[in-house]
């Protein structure tokens, strides 16, 4: 028999904390350990609870070629990631790291490719980011601050945050820096707050939105939000690839990024050998990922507010993306979106959560293209 209800949300709440204290434990320790320090005290601590993660999952099966993939990446060449004219801008006295990619002709116009939350700008899947090179564009990517090459904010205080209208202004910096007036914004989940917040701040500097996996107004009363047992999910999930993490090594951490695709959307489409240069890429040649901005980026959400009414007053072409499985940020979210946007149309992706690449990648590729080229009018 379960237990009462409010027994049962105790339980799950005393899970959960149980659960990050654990986490908060392991990064502790991830930063603690050096190779000097390999056989004392932290090092012993750091195994053991290594011991403790696999023993409660195995994780997700890799593909039989994932091993021999990996290896021949790692004696390969490491190819250039990075394509295009890169720089840094400042804005709010931080330098932000930023990549202009032009197409082969006369481009057509610009977009702004704007990460998720922790992510910097080589989380664009290479093939998404050429496609739309290929098409004609001039593609401008750029590191959040706090990721990448943009500068980690060291001395970030809670009580203080920076927040989403404070995000776009480094967007707009990065905008001023490579000379581009107006663009397409394409925006990810917290990238799609911080795109709308650059069409709220300046308007005319938008030729078009797209806005997959995102909110107007994250901590709205009257939609579904994070519930715990979906959060119990995603950390059960993320257990079994801790061990990739926490073993170290280039090719574990090649080895983490692959399950976490496989993980959370399957293998389906999944490129080893162009995941295995990314990661090393990023590691080698920049300084991998910052999980601290992970939580200065969800707090900068989360005192954002609402930004429903401004919304209402754009007349930028928008085309909202969102998943019917999507359980960070449910669909209804979504749905709001086009409610509010007056220029608003959507895209529901049936089967598919809070996840990018998505499933049938190409499709969804294809719309976004015909939906730039041509904004103003309604194809779906």
């Amino acid at each position: 028999m379960w237990p009462a209800p409010r027994r049962r949300q105790d339980a799950l709440q005393a899970h959960k904390h149980q659960l990050w204290s654990h986490f908060q434990e392991v990064e502790y320790l991830q930063e603690v350990v050096t190779p000097s320090m390999q056989w004392s005290y932290y090092y012993m601590e750091l195994r053991r609870k290594l011991a403790a993660i696999v023993a409660w999952a195995a994780g997700p099966s890799l593909p039989a070629e994932t091993d021999a993939v990996i290896e021949d990446v790692l004696k390969s060449a490491l190819p250039e990631m990075v394509s295009g004219k890169s720089d840094f801008t400042t804005a709010d006295g931080l330098n932000l790291w930023y990549e202009s990619i032009l197409p082969a002709g006369p481009p057509h116009g610009s977009v702004l490719l704007i990460m998720a939350m922790g992510g910097n700008a080589l989380f664009w899947p290479p093939k998404f980011v050429k496609s739309f090179v290929d098409a004609g564009y001039q593609v401008i990517r750029y590191d959040h601050r706090g990721t990448g090459l943009s500068d980690w904010m060291e001395h970030w205080d809670r009580k203080q945050p920076y927040s989403v209208a404070d995000m776009a202004r480094d967007a707009v910096a990065v905008l001023d820096a490579v000379g581009v007036q107006r663009t397409h914004i394409v925006g990810l989940s917290m990238g799609g707050m911080i795109a709308q917040e650059v069409a709220i701040q300046n308007p005319g500097r938008v030729a078009s939105l797209t806005l997959i996996m995102t909110s107007g107004f994250i901590g709205d009363p009257d939609l579904p939000g994070l519930t715990s047992r979906y959060f119990l999910e995603v950390l059960l999930k993320a257990i079994p690839l801790l061990k990739y993490r926490l073993l170290g090594g280039e090719k574990n951490l090649i080895k983490e990024r692959i399950a976490k695709q496989v993980s959370f959307i399957g293998s389906e489409g999944l490129d080893i050998k162009e995941a295995a240069e990314v990661v090393l890429y990023d590691l080698r040649k920049r300084r991998g990922i910052n999980f601290r901005a992970v939580l200065q980026h969800q707090t900068a959400v989360s005192v954002a507010g609402s930004r429903y009414e401004k919304l209402r007053a754009l007349s930028t072409p928008t085309l909202v993306v969102h998943g019917s499985e999507d359980q960070f940020i449910p669909i209804e979210h979504g749905k709001k979106l086009v409610e509010t946007i007056p220029n608003a149309v959507g895209i529901w992706l049936e089967g598919v959560g809070h996840v990018f690449p998505v499933p049938n990648m190409d499709k969804l590729t294809a719309m976004i293209l015909v939906h730039i080229s041509t904004p103003t009018s309604r194809k779906w």
